[in-house]
Parts: structure tokens; C-alpha cells; sequence
């Protein structure tokens, strides 16, 4: 019954470890952009479905659509996305040059932080709620008794509080990276 608690709060955690990887802003990463969704094709898709990125040195990006029609299509996507990033089309490619942070935008991506820091307590407290429902649909159900129930409620409150620690911890981590000079 806690399998399942415990599976969905890692898989919250794993999630958030990643969106946090995206905000790695000042230093160029190909995670930064690859999940910006674009139209082409008459579906919308991510950059990575359609181009290659590369690191041309620590603050550039290369990006190289394998059709060239939909360039300018990736580039405005990028400029439209909350990263500030300024993309230079190129005869076969786009360029992007991460600016470093200035103190106003890193208050902004630290708010954008938290924002993922809240989705992820809310995916835990979701997760605590279905596994209530469990327990208690089995308690109902005569598979467990009243004292079993209980126990495993306890458990399950142990499990969120010792994953929501290692959520707040991850976050204060990541703002304190944000900020720093």
C-alpha cells in the first residue's frame, strides 16, 4: 500500500529535479530549451523532437533544425518562452548566447522555483490522498484491520514528512544557487 505512495512522491521529486535543471540560467545547457514545445508539421512537439542542440562553449547553445523551414518557428518559440534567451538564425542554425543573470532576473527565476517547489508538495499531498483512499478502501473492505490501517497511515505520514524535508531542502539549495553570485 506505501509502494505506491512512495513511488508517485519519487516520481514528484525526480520531476522537480529535472524543471530544476532548466533553470541553470547564466550557463548554457541543451535541458534549458529542449522541452520548448513549437508547431511544426501540424503538431506541436518539443525542439528536441526536430533539431539537434550542441554547446558551442560555456554560454552558447547551437541549434540545428533538421529542416530548415521551421527555424524561424524554433527561434520565435524560444524568444516566447519565460527564459530571456535572444536566438540568432544563422544560415543552417541558431545560435543562442545565455547572458549571465542580473539581480532582477534572478528574483524572477527563483519565484518560477518555488512555483515548481509548491507543484511538488501538492503531487505529494495528492499522493498522501490516494493512498489514503487505499488504506482506508481496504480497511472497508475487511483486507486490513482497524490497528493495521492505522499503522500504515502513520507510516505513510512518515514517508511524506521525510519527502517534503527533501523537497524543502532541494529548493532552499536551488534558490541559494540562484542567488549567488
Amino acid at each position: 500500500m506505501l509502494t505506491n505512495a512512495n513511488n508517485w512522491i519519487k516520481k514528484a521529486l525526480t520531476h522537480l529535479e529535472f524543471e530544476f535543471s532548466k533553470l541553470q540560467l547564466g550557463r548554457a545547457n541543451p535541458v534549458l530549451i529542449e522541452d520548448i514545445m513549437i508547431e511544426s508539421y501540424g503538431s506541436i512537439q518539443p525542439i528536441k523532437n526536430v533539431a539537434s542542440t550542441s554547446l558551442m562553449d560555456s554560454q552558447t547553445l547551437n541549434i540545428k533544425p533538421w529542416d530548415k523551414s521551421i527555424m524561424h518557428t524554433i527561434a520565435k518559440s524560444i524568444t516566447d518562452s519565460w527564459m530571456w534567451l535572444n536566438p540568432q538564425t544563422m544560415a543552417d542554425s541558431i545560435i543562442i548566447k545565455v547572458p549571465p543573470l542580473t539581480e532582477e532576473r534572478r528574483i524572477e527565476v527563483v519565484k518560477i522555483a518555488k512555483k515548481l517547489w509548491e507543484e511538488a508538495k501538492v503531487s505529494i499531498r495528492n499522493a498522501r490522498w490516494e493512498s489514503h483512499k487505499i488504506i482506508s478502501k481496504s480497511k472497508e473492505d475487511k483486507k486490513v484491520s482497524e490497528d493495521e490501517a492505522k499503522r500504515f497511515e502513520d507510516e505513510l505520514q512518515k514517508i511524506v514528512d521525510e519527502w517534503n524535508k527533501k523537497v524543502d531542502t532541494l529548493c532552499k539549495k536551488k534558490e541559494e544557487d540562484i542567488m549567488k553570485i
